[in-house]
């Protein structure tokens, strides 16, 4: 999916889904560590992408909590 389409898509999310987002994409950064310390993983930049992912939920997240305030 595209930066864009994915920011859309989690701007209109709630919190609680964000965090579910959050939880699922933090257990896939583990499993793709883990295949990567054991030489299975193929597409290294990947990780790279999650990381990135994760960045963008948490900011949502952040931006929403404020605008609660």
């Amino acid at each position: 999916m595209k930066k864009t389409n994915l920011v859309k898509d989690l701007k209109t999310k709630s919190i609680a889904e964000l965090n579910q987002d959050l939880v699922a994409a933090k257990k896939e950064l583990f499993n793709l560590r883990f295949q990567n310390a054991t030489n299975q993983l193929d597409n290294t930049s990947r990780i790279t992408e999650v990381r990135k992912n994760i960045a963008r939920i948490q900011t949502i997240i952040t931006e929403n909590a404020r605008a609660a305030e």
